[in-house]
């Protein structure tokens, strides 16, 4: 497989001495950052520039026909979103600051020490990155469009919020920066991971790991692989994940879970885009854009020790909160569409009709298992089902299993749930007629399901509406 470029966008090398260019190319090469444009002559810059986007431009002073002072203004003023860092002699320290006043991003004295060239351009791309993804948002926000609506097919959604990350996801993916996928279970962390690799068109697969429960042992192996005698039974060598992702999209599932040890390897990976195999001396470079998810709260984590704040702040580069379904009830009716057409066609049934009261059942549930739990309801009804309108027993056993008598008995209240009254107490016919109202909102005015709420029947329900001339 052709090895993917990196960075996405290529760097441009300004200088009239071939063999520094050559140098710094191969510098650069070792390291993975292998899409480099050499340019010794410094009347073809601009040229360049219109014909293709660059990420970072490497610009020397001092050049015959046209210098470095005189090409700065010009490239900060038509490409101010293009990071530019001069290159000088030590007697030219002065007029290197001076050109950062004009706008150049930073400058490097010559001659270059690799380790810091390799920080410093690192550094550039990040920062051209995060330009080029300000730029895109703002242009997502205005427009309220996507460009790539297809990658964003299997995330069945109408919710207004979802669209703003769909917006978020298409204006990030083109960078190489990690994301971070929060959410609760359930709520389609993978399904975002996927989109990101589909959206940014990387040449490479999409790899995924599931690091919860792993040791750190098990980790290194699967991630970077081992070479042979590196371990007992290591009889020949073996890639690691990380090298199939090569060109493309790593993603790691339950990151909050991964070990200290691991945490410190994967912020290697971060920084410097490089691992060891297993029984290996030597580095090897990976282009890999790695893309992590986790349920759990990682700011609390960072507070008692168990996360690495410096892996914390790389992988918050990016990040992208999805909210739980029942911050998004909206998404109900279209969801249950679309997994019971689904679930009736794997298990080769006709696809029921819906009665009109599971809607409003299902809006007063919140759905700790989210998504993932609703789709466990409807293929099990839709496994019970024979034939005709869709039964709501399995429904109600699941979400109300205290009330699928509801008769007149009242289900205990759960020590769990707390009151808070007033100075002044209302009165009970005042709270009966809050709860009911309460209720009806919740139900969607649906009064079977308002019944099953306040766990009385609907007989003793529409009784209290008289009375009460609601």
């Amino acid at each position: 497989m052709e090895r993917s470029k990196f960075p996405y966008k290529p760097i441009l090398l300004i200088d009239d001495e071939k063999q520094f260019l050559f140098s710094v190319t191969f510098a650069l090469n070792s390291a993975g950052i292998n899409n480099v444009v050499e340019c010794s002559d410094s009347r073809k810059v601009l040229g360049l520039l219109s014909e293709k986007p660059f990420s970072v431009i490497l610009l020397d002073l001092n050049m015959p026909h046209v210098s470095g002072l005189e090409l700065l203004p010009k490239i900060t003023q038509e490409y101010p979103h293009i990071p530019v860092t001069v290159l000088t002699a030590v007697n030219e320290l002065e007029t290197a600051v001076e050109c950062m006043k004009n706008g150049a991003f930073d400058y490097l004295m010559k001659p270059l020490d690799n380790n810091r060239l390799l920080t410093h351009i690192r550094r550039s791309i990040s920062q051209a990155e995060m330009q080029t993804e300000n730029i895109l948002l703002k242009e997502y926000l205005l427009t309220d469009k996507l460009k790539f609506p297809e990658a964003f097919m299997p995330i069945i959604t109408q919710n207004k919020v979802m669209r703003s990350i769909f917006q978020y996801v298409e204006s990030i993916a083109g960078t190489s920066l990690p994301v971070l996928i929060t959410g609760e279970t359930g709520v389609g962390k993978e399904l975002f991971a996927k989109a990101i690799h589909s959206v940014s068109k990387r040449s490479g697969s999409f790899i995924t790991i599931n690091v919860a429960g792993v040791d750190d042992t098990l980790f290194s192996d699967t991630l970077f692989g081992h070479r042979r005698g590196a371990f007992t039974g290591a009889d020949r060598d073996r890639k690691g994940l990380i090298e199939e992702a090569a060109g493309g999209t790593l993603f790691l599932d339950e990151i909050g879970d991964l070990s200290g040890e691991s945490q410190v390897k994967l912020l290697r990976i971060l920084q410097e885009h490089a691992y060891y195999q297993l029984g290996s001396d030597s580095a090897k470079s990976t282009d890999a854009r790695i893309v992590v998810a986790t349920n759990k709260d990682l700011k609390s984590m960072l507070e008692s020790g168990e996360f690495r704040k410096d892996l914390y702040y790389r992988l918050f580069a990016h990040h992208i909160q999805i909210p739980p379904l029942k911050s998004r009830k909206d998404d109900i009716p279209l969801l249950v569409d679309y997994l019971l057409h689904r679930a009736a066609g794997e298990m080769g049934k006709k696809k029921p009709t819906v009665p009109k009261e599971l809607l409003s059942l299902l809006q007063t549930y919140n759905f700790p298992g989210n998504v993932r739990e609703l789709e466990g309801m409807v293929f099990d009804a839709v496994s019970r089902h024979q034939s005709g309108v869709l039964s709501m027993q399995s429904f109600k056993e699941k979400i109300m299993p205290d009330m699928s008598g509801f008769e007149e008995n009242v289900p205990a209240l759960s020590n769990s749930v707390q009151l808070e009254f007033p100075e002044q107490l209302p009165t009970l016919q005042d709270t009966e007629a809050m709860l009911i109202d309460e209720a009806l909102k919740r139900s969607g005015g649906n009064q079977t399901i308002a019944a099953q709420l306040l766990g009385i029947s609907r007989n003793t329900l529409n009784s209290r509406l008289k009375r009460s001339n609601i």
